[in-house]
């Protein structure tokens, strides 16, 4: 019988969890600007997973679109994201205020 402590599927979802995902690529954001294919490259995390909490953090405010060029990996056009703030765009909406 197979050793359930040296399964690759067991061990590929440790620390697979929504939380500890977003958590880590918030702060490999913080240090990076990057598309979604270099931070699956650089953290493990499944791109579709990356996509949603882009997803999730854009609308809470948190990561902001930088650039949009060709990836270092794929070579395809692809929006460059960070969620360090004082790499954000700055906004051309007028303030009302």
């Amino acid at each position: 019988m197979e050793n359930q402590n040296n399964n690759p599927n067991k061990r590929q979802r440790q620390g697979n969890n929504k939380r500890t995902q977003l958590k880590t690529i918030f702060i490999y954001l913080q240090n990076h600007i990057a598309t979604a294919t270099m931070v699956f490259e650089a953290t493990g995390i499944p791109q579709k997973c990356i996509t949603r909490y882009k997803r999730d953090l854009e609308k809470l405010g948190l990561l902001a679109e930088v650039k949009r060029q060709r990836c270092k990996i794929t070579n395809y056009w692809a929006w460059y994201i960070t969620t360090n703030p004082k790499h954000f765009p700055k906004s051309n909406q007028l303030k009302l205020f």
